[in-house]
């Protein structure tokens, strides 16, 4: 995530932003500074007035552009805002993102200076800023609501900007037959320029595409009620927000929302336009669903159509505590009334009221579904009166025991789909009142025979409760807030599980072909839903993956089976990413707007690893369910560790992370407070000097553990929070031969008492293969390029750094090693995420790495290769500058006399300098003997091991032309981890 923010400090610069005509203010001085991005008409005199009036910080452009590619939403929130006062003055930056989704990035440019976000696992004592959701206090809390509110507050410097960068991840739920893509446009004032961009791409043709209107309801009442009376209401007609754009192609759509100040103003003027609301759904083939291949993962999409409906065996189970009288007693009423219309002949049912006491409507049985039944049924209802206590451990006993004992009935359907509905308002204050003895007991009358399906009520419910009865039960939890709309919430839960069509779903793939499969056992598909399904591929190299989904349908069991061909997957699975990519990068462009087409390109770096990030966020979204449910201390603490690890490794804000943010300083005259400056190193301390590299002393060396995650989390965890000491020298001896910065290549021969240098200029996104020796030694090594503008005064329009390097090693099993500027991923006898701000060394098996915080990575594979990783890190880049890394080799001896790659190809090589000799007026010139081939090549001089040594190298132009092997194309990899071998045999001629 650390690319995703540099691409947008560059596109985002608060240069690029207009400034405000005189003609549509006159000579207003106070509001010249704003930048209103307005039509050519006058702007009222009423919303002139509150601009001038305002004393926060001006909010100049909001702009939000959300891609969602094959269901998974990665949304950019930019915010500039202008402080036009001589003082300083705090700036809120606040913005609702949905509760299923997860922050994946925060970044503040305050005074020209960036300041980063970090994801760290919680600690119950965070002194940093924490910027998070306040609904995800602690791993404990209550169940997410609809929405949270991420804030952050920093001070502004006078007459200064501030620019907030946000950015959030989702995987869209299927529900009722529709996903749906929710926005919040809440800024809190008017605002100059405010863009909203939604880009869907699938693979499927996009079907069914509605845009909502602003959609306020009452489950947002208390935002409503805090900015004021003029917050809007839901319009009557379904028609799209004024100013809303739709562009519906076959598998890209995209939609604008662009409106002025005035036409903000015209909806309300307190800034709380409400959400924006995209529903659609996609067309669907009847088999085994949509498989997505993509760098090593795969996503799977299942949801069947045109089937049967499975009869289903229901008890209600209704709350009617005199906390119910009222609305919510009301409401419960007319929902069940209406669902009791929907009821299906072949269906079952009873109700059951409790408080004090627990009634059952129809006692030791459940009744069939016919006219006079649902006349009855409806006549007790009526009759439900609130008073008393919460009974919940007995009403779940008797409702159980009614659906246990009739599943034991002879007649009962076997295949027929068996739920107990749950509805409350508080927590149990008769009975048995004790979470654990309740759930304990819940699941002991279950006995994994049904499922159950909590609904709360209102802001005195222990959701906790109601969360693990459901998860430990094979059902699902839905909060209703108290000033929402309780009878078309509960219909609309009922409509969701109302219409089984499938139970007992099994989907199996290839044994030995993937792995870290997320959940793939389902007790039951409803329609209108879908079941999604990631892993990741053992073997990339594999042509097809056997796919079989097994399930009960009424008295039919289903079988359905296919081989799915990977590579033709993952060709098509890359093109309508790149359509995405294309369609972000090359979109309408906001007017006035200098940051629309930087989000796009920002967000089309994290597109390409979009199966992945699916992957990463169903296993965490997993990880905190397990959790949840967890009988025991270990079982719970094994499953936390797994979940922040995951979150740590993709960068996700979740219950168990903190995201922290260093705030700006800003003195009493309203000014930023002078940059911190590091006086330089004198020679001995920590002054890496020819082939050494800092080390670790003795007194600070990390504990070495057994390459287990619960070492690994210790031993980070001593090192959060805490300022380290540079450790002292110890040196690591490693060769010349490199790859570090633009990137610049270093070939050290020693035989030949000679050192070649060259440069490869690349593409950003190119994966370049480096090392290969994946037939001997096992060993491959890619880098992955990131682009960046050239500083001033250079002759390049851009340049290329490594981003990530990944080694893989298939001796004696298959593990690898992926380091970003910020973590390190080891995959071997464990999946870890070590942070590279630690100082950790871990052996797992065939790798083994050793980490010196925020200065190197040294890998070693088995006693004879070895190489060493500089990490280049920016605390506040200029807008040229990029989080990159270093390649050196270090031994080299395991490596085999066929290895090739970029460096590897020069391994066993000796080559011979000669001169060309002069002609005519030319001076001679000096060449290189490299495999009977002659390179032209000029002296030049290298800086390397981070600047600390120069080296004098002869160096070959035009990419290395004649010097490698083959040309630039054929070093490119299709993903981090192809291991393919060298197109034109070995570097033998």
């Amino acid at each position: 995530m650390m690319l995703l923010l540099t691409l947008l400090i560059i596109c985002f610069s608060p240069s690029g932003l207009g400034q405000l005509e005189e003609s549509q203010f006159g000579n207003d001085a106070e509001l010249a500074d704003f930048d209103l991005d307005i039509a050519p008409r006058r702007v009222p005199r009423q919303v002139k007035t509150m601009l001038t009036k305002e004393t926060k910080p001006h909010i100049q452009e909001l702009s939000i552009k959300t891609t969602i590619i094959s269901r998974y939403a990665f949304t950019a929130v930019y915010c500039a805002m202008l402080n036009r006062h001589s003082a300083a003055t705090e700036g809120v930056f606040q913005f609702q993102i949905p509760a299923n989704a997860y922050v994946s990035n925060f970044t503040m440019i305050i005074g020209g200076r960036v300041y980063q976000s970090e994801v760290r696992p919680k600690e119950k004592r965070v002194k940093q800023e924490n910027g998070k959701p306040k609904n995800k206090e602690s791993g404990d809390a209550s169940p997410e609501p609809e929405v949270e509110v991420f804030r952050m507050a920093a001070s502004i410097p006078g007459r200064n900007r501030a620019i907030f960068l946000l950015t959030y991840e989702e995987l869209l739920q299927r529900r009722l037959g529709y996903y749906e893509h929710m926005t919040s446009l809440r800024p809190l004032q008017l605002v100059s320029r405010l863009s909203l961009d939604v880009t869907i791409v699938d693979h499927s043709t996009i079907t069914n595409l509605e845009v909502l209107p602003l959609r306020n309801g009452k489950s947002t009442a208390a935002a409503n009620s805090a900015a004021g009376p003029n917050a809007p209401k839901t319009p009557a007609k379904l028609e799209p927000p004024v100013t809303t754009v739709i562009k519906n192609e076959k598998n890209v759509c995209k939609i604008t929302f662009s409106p002025n100040i005035v036409q903000q103003a015209k909806i309300t003027t307190s800034g709380v336009l409400g959400d924006f609301v995209i529903r659609y759904d996609v067309q669907r083939d009847m088999g085994i669903g949509d498989i997505q291949v993509l760098n090593g993962h795969f996503v799977h999409y299942f949801a069947p159509k045109d089937l049967p409906v499975v009869p289903k065996n229901v008890v209600f189970v209704i709350d009617t505590s005199a906390s119910m009288l009222g609305t919510k007693i009301r409401q419960t009423k007319d929902a069940l009334f209406t669902i009791l219309r929907d009821l299906r002949p072949g269906d079952r049912f009873n109700i059951i009221s409790f408080s004090n006491k627990i009634k059952v409507w129809q006692p030791n049985r459940l009744v069939e579904v016919t006219p006079l039944t649902v006349r009855d049924a409806k006549k007790f209802i009526f009759t439900l009166a609130t008073t008393g206590g919460t009974n919940i451990d007995g009403a779940i006993q008797t409702g159980s025991s009614l659906l246990r004992d009739y599943l034991l009935r002879p007649d009962t359907s076997p295949n027929s789909v068996s739920l107990v509905i749950f509805l409350t308002d508080g927590r149990p204050t008769v009975g048995e009142m004790q979470s654990t003895a309740i759930l304990g007991n819940t699941r002991s009358a279950v006995q994994e025979k049904f499922c159950i399906f909590t609904i709360g009520i209102g802001n005195d419910v222990d959701y906790r409760l109601l969360e693990r009865m459901a998860l430990e039960n094979c059902g699902m939890m839905r909060r209703i807030n108290e000033d929402a709309d309780a009878s078309s919430m509960l219909k609309g839960f009922y409509d969701e599980i109302g219409t089984p069509l499938l139970s007992d779903i099994r989907i199996n793939y290839t044994e030995d072909s993937v792995r870290y499969v997320t959940q793939h056992l389902f007790t039951n598909y409803f329609n209108g839903s879908e079941i999604v399904i990631a892993g990741k591929l053992t073997n990339q190299s594999t042509e097809s993956l056997h796919v079989q989904v097994t399930a009960s349908n009424n008295d039919k069991s289903i079988i359905l089976e296919t081989d799915v061909p990977l590579r033709h997957r993952q060709i098509e699975t890359e093109k309508h990413v790149k359509k995405a990519t294309a369609a972000m990068a090359g979109g309408a462009r906001v007017p006035g707007s200098a940051v629309a087409q930087g989000l796009g390109n920002a967000l089309g770096v994290i597109a390409d690893d979009f199966v992945e990030r699916v992957w990463g966020f169903l296993s965490v979204k997993e990880g905190l369910r397990s959790r949840l449910r967890s009988q025991t201390s270990k079982e719970r603490e094994g499953h936390t560790q797994q979940a922040t690890n995951l979150s740590l490794n993709y960068h996700f804000l979740t219950p168990l992370t903190n995201l922290v943010v260093e705030k700006p300083e800003v003195l009493a005259d309203g000014t930023m407070a002078p940059a911190p400056t590091m006086a330089p190193a004198s020679a001995g301390e920590g002054v890496s000097t020819a082939n050494e590299l800092p080390g670790v002393p003795e007194e600070e060396k990390p504990q070495k553990t057994n390459g287990k995650q619960g070492g690994q989390i210790s031993s980070m965890r001593n090192t959060i929070g805490k300022v380290e000491r540079r450790p002292a020298k110890k040196s690591v001896t490693i060769s010349k031969t490199s790859a570090d910065g633009d990137p610049h290549f270093v070939v050290e021969f020693p035989l030949s008492k000679l050192t070649v240098c060259f440069n490869i200029n690349g593409e950003p996104g190119h994966i370049l293969r480096l090392v290969s020796d994946h037939k001997h030694s096992g060993v491959t090594v890619n880098g992955k390029l990131i682009g960046a503008p050239a500083p001033p005064g250079s002759h390049k329009q851009q340049r290329t750094y490594f981003s990530t390097i990944t080694i893989v090693v298939d001796h004696p099993k298959r593990a690898y090693i992926e380091v970003t500027p910020k973590k390190v991923i080891l995959d071997g006898r464990d999946r870890m995420v070590l942070p590279c701000h630690s100082t950790v060394t871990v052996d797992s098996g065939a790798l083994s790495v050793s980490i010196v915080g925020n200065s190197n990575v040294t890998v070693a594979v088995g006693g004879n290769i070895s190489f060493v990783i500089l990490l280049h890190q920016y605390k506040n880049p200029a807008p040229y500058q990029r989080d990159h890394l270093g390649f050196y080799i270090g031994r080299s001896k395991g490596l085999s006399h066929n290895c090739h790659g970029l460096l590897g190809q020069f391994l066993y090589e000796e080559v011979g300098l000669a001169e060309l000799p002069a002609q005519g007026d030319t001076k001679p010139s000096p060449i290189l003997k490299v495999k009977d081939r002659s390179v032209p090549v000029v002296q030049k001089n290298r800086k390397i091991y981070s600047g600390t040594q120069s080296v004098d190298c002869w160096f070959a132009r035009n990419n290395a032309a004649k010097l490698i092997d083959g040309q630039y194309e054929d070093y490119l990899m299709s993903h981090m981890f192809d291991t393919g071998n060298w197109p034109h045999g070995t570097n033998r001629v």
